[in-house]
């Protein structure tokens, strides 16, 4: 589809606050729920910022790299941008959906494009009981945390505690320890998209949890379910030579 309607949004940072000037200048600018396009200015936290806040638009985001880390971005350059929108690929992604119950009986309800995670507040270690489809697969997981990934962010956090990373058109989730205690070898599961994971915590007065889904964070959880949502999507563009598999399969063999 032709992209003549564009909207920048920039990080605040000197180099991206830079690049949305000159391409304002250039291109013009309009407004994000109105635009064709939306153009993101920054790193890949900014990008994750950029997709939750424009997810329902439903307008594709185009990341360029004008941040710290730019995974999710495709590289800067003023010239020919509008020749490249037309060349790039598409990805539709699925977020995940925390539902999180707190000790004071209240009900939290967040979407995560990376990945949901469970935490330990204090200095003992969290301990978790896990349900895959309402069948108790781990009766008790005693560890820093365990975090459910999306194959788009498997090659983050998830991979950072040694999580598997996983093909975008897998149709399958991570789940993955953080630091486990006990058991000591257990190294996580790869799950079908379809399955609805539940932690529920043991102890959890004793040793308090926060359940985070990408930048939202809830605290002292004692029950946290896990399912994508297949309701939302977020249409994410890419240069052909830069595509997000791409991405990912390189990803594997760095040094």
């Amino acid at each position: 589809m032709p992209f003549s309607r564009v909207a920048f949004v920039a990080a605040d940072a000197d180099p991206a606050r830079e690049a949305l000037t000159a391409l304002t200048r250039r291109y013009g600018q309009h407004k994000p729920e109105e635009a064709d396009i939306i153009v993101a200015l920054g790193g890949d936290g900014f990008m994750l910022e950029a997709v939750h806040s424009y997810m329902e638009t439903k307008v594709p985001i185009f990341g360029m790299h004008r941040g710290t880390v730019g995974f999710l971005m495709n590289r800067y350059e003023e010239h020919n941008l509008k020749e490249r929108l037309q060349r790039a690929t598409e990805v539709v992604l699925h977020p995940l959906r925390m539902t999180a119950v707190t000790g004071d009986g209240q009900t939290h309800e967040a979407v995560a494009i990376n990945e949901v995670s469970m935490l330990r507040q204090t200095r003992q270690a969290a301990k978790i009981r896990i349900f895959i489809d309402g069948k108790e697969r781990m009766s008790e997981l005693a560890c820093d945390g365990a975090l459910v990934s999306t194959p788009a962010g498997s090659s983050a956090y998830n991979l950072s505690v040694h999580g598997p990373v996983l093909p975008l058109g897998s149709s399958v989730l991570a789940l993955t320890p953080i630091s486990a205690f006990r058991p000591r070898r257990w190294r996580g599961a790869i799950l079908p998209h379809t399955a609805v994971v539940k932690f529920v915590m043991l102890e959890p007065e004793k040793r308090p949890v926060s359940a985070c889904a990408d930048r939202d964070e809830v605290r002292d959880v004692i029950e946290v379910t896990v399912r994508e949502d297949r309701a939302l999507s977020m249409r994410l563009l890419f240069d052909p030579e830069h595509n997000l598999e791409e991405r990912i399969v390189a990803e594997q063999f760095q040094p």
